[in-house]
């Protein structure tokens, strides 16, 4: 039986996230680490026939001067995480993967992600049409030159600022020839999400930026039968949030206030230091309690830059609420984790199970991955039990 060749190709791919992404799948194809934290390594996803960690080649786009290799010392040098043997014992795959990290794009990025660029091989593109044409050559390229049967795109950069969108982003018929236009309509996000769709991969969206999330790049996705999901992978503070407010909305107590408070450094991090970028986080992370409960407690929720915390991130969370008889009453925890180690194994989740929606034929948005993100497309439901439901439902559901 012929081996299947899958890639995962990382937009972002030398940050934090997409090394520990790389390094976890080299540790795992190598049989020197465990599958803690892998969803899809649960039971249930067993009859499946995911792809398996030997199957991948992994590439990706980058906007600075960084390999895996490097980001693997910084990350054990300034978070301690990974320890030497483990980090050492994988050093021929993420030398070998560095051969397919490609010049990303500038374009709309925002100022904060272009200050990050420091790669001299950038290049620039005068319209929306001449980068996505630069970017789908990359995965043209990486698709053919190692022979694989299928690729998935996952986005793990930086987040950018809020892109406002119009009428033009409504309908592929207004958008495509804005392309051509000096002024790109598109953010970077959007701008890797087109040249994936339109290449009929799938595009996974793990940050909070614009992304495939518009009418038009929902309605390219249809035409070339691709999948997508998103946004902003839910990996600590909202992940709490959805997990306990169903709780509170179970009890009938009356929430009253909840405050989170987050500080954390790394790159994206010092990213979301800048007001415009922060606000694109913000958004995705207010909105979850409210949903849930049904009314609007007073909410706050404050993300600060502290740099010398490097990958690792700490979120303070005041809950107060009423109950019986008008008692006020307060909840608060801390969650400290590390930012890379907790997303990493969901965007190998994603990208699994990604690859399988695309071979059963679906088309557009995978709503049944709703659990992995603060702000599901194409789902309101924010109660983190009912969405993992709907995960369960789908693995249990024959293949059509």
């Amino acid at each position: 039986m012929s081996t299947r060749r899958i890639g995962l190709w990382l937009i972002g791919a030398c940050g934090g996230v997409g090394t520990t992404a790389a390094l976890g799948l080299a540790a795992l194809r190598r049989g020197v680490g465990e599958t803690t934290s892998l969803v899809t390594a649960l039971p249930m996803f067993d009859a499946l026939h995911l792809d398996a960690p030997a199957d991948f080649v992994v590439g990706g786009h980058e906007i600075r001067r960084s390999g895996f290799r490097q980001t693997v010392r910084e990350l054990q040098k300034r978070s301690s995480i990974f320890e030497p043997d483990l980090a050492t014992a994988c050093q021929d795959d993420l030398e070998s993967w560095e051969a397919n990290i490609r010049p990303g794009t500038l374009l709309n990025s925002g100022p904060s992600i272009a200050r990050l660029a420091d790669r001299s091989d950038l290049k620039t593109s005068d319209t929306a049409r001449e980068a996505i044409e630069h970017l789908q050559a990359d995965l043209r390229d990486f698709r053919e030159r190692h022979r694989l049967d299928q690729v998935v795109v996952v986005n793990v950069s930086s987040t950018e600022p809020p892109f406002e969108t119009n009428e033009i982003h409504e309908s592929l018929e207004r958008l495509k020839p804005e392309l051509d236009r000096r002024q790109a309509p598109l953010p970077a996000s959007s701008l890797y999400a087109w040249a994936a769709l339109d290449l009929g991969l799938p595009y996974i969206n793990f940050t909070p930026s614009l992304g495939a999330s518009t009418p038009a790049l929902l309605e390219l996705a249809e035409q070339r039968r691709a999948v997508t999901a998103g946004k902003d992978g839910k990996t600590g503070e909202t992940l709490m949030k959805s997990v306990l407010a169903p709780m509170f909305a179970l009890r009938n107590w009356q929430l009253l206030s909840w405050v989170g408070h987050n500080i954390f450094g790394n790159r994206d991090g010092q990213v979301l230091d800048d007001p415009t970028n922060k606000a694109s986080k913000i958004r995705t992370k207010d909105q979850v309690v409210s949903s849930i409960v049904g009314y609007k407690p007073q909410t706050l929720v404050s993300i600060e830059y502290i740099d010398s915390l490097d990958d690792w991130k700490t979120a303070w969370n005041h809950i107060h609420f009423k109950g019986f008889l008008g008692t006020k009453m307060t909840l608060q925890f801390i969650w400290q984790g590390c930012d890379s180690i907790l997303a990493a194994p969901l965007v190998l989740d994603l990208a699994r199970l990604a690859l399988l929606s695309q071979r059963r034929g679906e088309v557009g948005i995978l709503s049944h991955l709703a659990c992995f993100f603060k702000n599901p497309m194409g789902v309101t439901e924010h109660d983190f039990f009912k969405q993992f439901a709907m995960l369960e439902r789908y693995v249990g559901e024959p293949a059509a």
